[in-house]
């Protein structure tokens, strides 16, 4: 199976330190719960959602880059997808170093055929245009992602999708956890 992953949220558990740093900059104003579940839309959503100053911007982007990849780490059993899957390409918003720094941290570099990333210049999603690009080079047979924004391209294009952690309608396939994908996933 050649799939493409999004990265936060589906390949690595970052929204609690997202969340933790989100808290810290509205001075423990709102619930982390309530952040999280803000987060988990978007974050040009969450900004908006908690009417964000630019400074308060830069000072969760400063914070959030700098907190160590052990605190982002992978969900269990992804790896295992990783290892028996033919081929991964990860499309993400997330700027390349990133992504990079996150892989180099837990040498998952060698599952990856392509990374586009959010500094790649491709238009962000839902427009399609970088998963068909993704699709058109690696004829693709699945897209998982957490949010319906992640599978809302791979529909269009005609991939199968799975949404991970997310019940929201739309998606073919549905995962709590890793461990039940070949169980669940079925094409």
């Amino acid at each position: 199976m050649n799939i493409l992953w999004d990265f936060d949220g589906t390949l690595f558990d970052t929204y609690k330190a997202f969340t933790n740093v989100l808290h810290e900059v509205l001075k423990g104003s709102v619930p982390p719960d309530e952040i999280f579940l803000e987060l988990k839309k978007s974050f040009t959503h969450a900004t908006a959602f908690f009417q964000l100053s630019e400074d308060q911007i830069a000072e969760f982007k400063l914070k959030e880059r700098a907190i160590s990849p052990e605190k982002k780490r992978p969900f269990p059993f992804v790896e295992d997808v990783l290892k028996q899957s033919n081929l991964n390409v990860i499309m993400t918003h997330k700027p390349r170093e990133e992504v990079q720094t996150i892989l180099d941290y837990f040498g998952w570099n060698h599952y990856f055929q392509e990374i586009v990333a959010g500094d790649d210049g491709f238009p962000r999603k839902p427009d399609p245009t970088a998963y068909r690009y993704l699709h058109d080079k690696y004829k693709l047979d699945l897209a998982v992602g957490d949010r319906v924004l992640d599978i809302v391209p791979a529909k269009e294009i005609g991939l199968h999708t799975c949404l991970f952690q997310n019940e929201a309608e739309g998606a073919d396939f549905y995962l709590d956890t890793y461990e039940d994908f070949y169980k669940t996933i079925k094409i």
